[in-house]
């Protein structure tokens, strides 16, 4: 006899149905997993079978039975312990352990060796395919059902279209589906899970470094990327630490897309199943391509996915790889990272602001007054070519940070500044936000071609600074756009309609100061 249940795949960042196909003869006792299923999936047999015994249902193991499950697609690679719940169902099902009704019901869940249900990765994922799909029930481990609950967006109770039911045990599933007990829906609102985030670094932290802070107030307006260069000790790293708290807070859109993307990454803390806060990530400079970018075997969401709608800063910026650092093209321009592998074609989102800190030269002393640099002009050269003209011109901001004197570093701490400038990058991005609602883009440094000729154009004057730097050789024809969509988001900041000859000439300056 045959029994089909429902579960799901994650494929990237997306979900996939899987129909999850039963069937028990007798005959020589064996039971198989067919499907393209991964050493977890196959090691399901093991769990499965003591999981049942020791729940009171009779295994494959006791019986002569000759037990396959399918899982449909299957040339869909299958990955994880997630489905122990359904082939446990299935099973259950065909040999007529118990009887209930399978269709418009997803089953997901790792069952330990004493029937206990174990978190998954990626139910919100799952649940969002569930409710577009348009099952009536989720049932997955309790311990995931806040996650799941949260693909209900604002729907109200009365309103809700998918049940997440939420179970300790594989006997606890039986009973609910042959209605011996009643466990209510996981009906929680996102105001449930909201946090509103605090930050450990503020910018008035910092003292001195109005200039950089300047670049920050406009990299986190408009979104834009940002390289510093300045001497050990600087500032440089708090600096960075310090963007968050100035940038916009999430909307609930953003904190589910961001939210997604941790919960497949299985990064996710099960108490709290929201993030409400913009990512920051500082891999270490060591990291492999595969590590920032993504990849491996099954594919994983690397740290540019991890930091999207968030920071990704990249301290010691030379000192990665110089094939990691050339793999930053594509997502620094499109704001996504497709990766292509024999088996796979995942299109990851990478939507971050990236901040690099770099030193002048090996020694970090290069240039400065008060400090001999102890390093050759071959040094100096080699530690500077790392980094690529194509790279450093998918960069809109260069800043320099200069070392500190005493009279800064003994100076009163500026209470609240974070709080303040926040509060001009929020109307700045409210501006943005209000010129491209029919766009599909959010902030000025996604802007293409076409935005960029509707809403940066510029005066007579401005036009004739733009020439001169672009006919000198300053200005490549990237560099001439983003100097365009880095005025506009200083326009935005000045509650100016008009791009002025101010604002593109305080474009270039950042522009072009580590260029000339």
């Amino acid at each position: 006899m045959s029994a089909k249940v429902f579960s799901a795949a994650v494929s990237g960042l997306e979900a996939r149905l899987i129909a999850v196909e039963a069937d028990i003869s007798f005959g020589l006792r064996s039971f198989e997993i067919v499907g393209l299923p991964d050493k977890a999936v196959e090691e399901a047999k093991e769990r499965v079978n003591i999981a049942l015994k020791n729940s009171g249902f009779v295994s494959p193991f006791q019986r002569a039975w000759k037990a396959l499950v399918n899982l449909a697609p299957a040339d869909l690679k299958k990955e994880g312990a997630l489905y122990d719940l359904p082939i446990a169902l299935g099973l259950l099902l065909c040999s007529q352990q118990t009887i209930f009704e399978p269709a418009k019901r997803i089953f997901v869940g790792e069952l330990g060796l004493n029937a206990e249900l174990r978190p998954i990765k990626g139910a919100l994922a799952i649940a969002l395919e569930a409710k577009t799909a348009g099952f009536a029930e989720i049932i997955l481990p309790q311990d995931n059902a806040a996650e799941a609950a949260l693909a209900l967006g604002e729907d109200s109770l009365a309103k809700q279209s998918l049940k997440i039911i939420g179970a300790k045990t594989l006997k606890e599933v039986i009973a609910y589906l042959e209605n011996k007990i009643e466990i209510a829906p996981f009906s929680a609102q996102r105001k449930d899970f909201w946090e509103t985030p605090v930050y450990a670094t503020n910018l008035g932290f910092i003292k001195g470094q109005e200039y950089a802070k300047r670049a920050l107030e406009i990299a986190a307006s408009g979104g834009h990327n940002l390289l510093m260069e300045g001497p050990p000790g600087s500032g440089k790293t708090l600096l960075a630490k310090a963007l968050p708290s100035i940038l916009p807070g999430l909307t609930f859109a953003e904190s589910l897309e961001v939210t997604k993307i941790y919960s497949i990454a299985g990064l996710l803390s099960p108490k709290k199943p929201l993030i409400t806060f913009r990512p920051f990530r500082s891999p270490h400079h060591t990291s492999s391509e595969a590590a920032l970018i993504g990849g491996g075997n099954p594919p994983r969401p690397g740290e540019i996915t991890l930091a999207h709608r968030g920071v990704l800063f990249l301290d010691e910026f030379p000192e990665f790889h110089r094939d990691v650092l050339e793999s930053l093209r594509q997502p620094l321009e499109e704001g996504e990272i497709t990766l292509l592998r024999a088996r796979n074609y995942l299109r990851l989102p990478a939507r971050f602001i990236l901040i690099a800190a770099t030193n002048p030269c090996p020694c970090g002393y290069y240039a400065n007054p008060e400090r001999k640099c102890v390093c050759t002009s071959s040094q100096i050269r080699m530690y500077r070519r790392k980094l690529s003209g194509p790279l450093m011109d998918r960069i809109d901001l260069f800043i320099n940070v200069p070392a500190l004197k005493y009279e800064k570093l003994a100076a009163i701490d500026e209470e609240g500044l974070s709080e303040k400038v926040r509060e001009k990058v929020v109307a700045g991005r409210k501006r943005q936000t209000e010129r491209f609602a029919q766009e599909k883009i959010f902030t000025n440094a996604e802007m293409e071609i076409p935005q960029i000729k509707k809403y940066c154009q510029v005066g007579s004057q401005a036009q004739t600074l733009l020439k001169n730097y672009v006919d000198s050789g300053k200005l490549s024809a990237r560099g001439y756009h983003r100097v365009l969509k880095l005025a506009r988001t200083i326009a935005d900041l000045d509650n100016s309609e008009n791009i002025l000859f101010d604002h593109v000439s305080e474009a270039v300056m950042y522009r072009i100061r580590e260029e000339s």
